[in-house]
């Protein structure tokens, strides 16, 4: 028998006896404690890329007509819906893959 089927933990370390590495990912901030996967910025800009998704679904938004008779071409087919939402929303998921691929900045060393 090995030793990792009697000891679960022993197969969480290395040859060495040391514990495996961190990652990024699962390190701890200092001050506060708590894991964070992005930095601050990165969650204000995605954020801002959240906005423009949701300002473009609004602006495509609407065209109902008080008539189902009735087909109102100009109104379906504006600038607003048709052009000008849509660049919002691609705009937005942009902004959203930028914020995701932002890595953020190491804090300068001082002595």
């Amino acid at each position: 028998m090995s030793a990792t089927k009697n000891n679960p933990s022993a197969a969480k370390t290395t040859p060495g006896g040391k514990a495996p590495a961190t990652s990024r990912s699962e390190k701890k901030t200092a001050s506060s404690g708590k894991l964070f996967l992005f930095d601050k910025k990165n969650y204000y800009i995605m954020f801002a890329g959240l906005a423009l998704i949701l300002l473009g679904f609004i602006l495509m938004a609407g065209g109902k007509s008080t008539d189902p008779h009735v087909f109102n071409k100009e109104e379906i087919y504006s600038f607003r819906r048709i052009t000008l939402a849509p660049i919002l929303i691609i705009a937005g998921f942009v902004v959203e893959a930028i914020a995701i691929m932002r890595k953020p900045k190491e804090p300068a060393i001082t002595q």
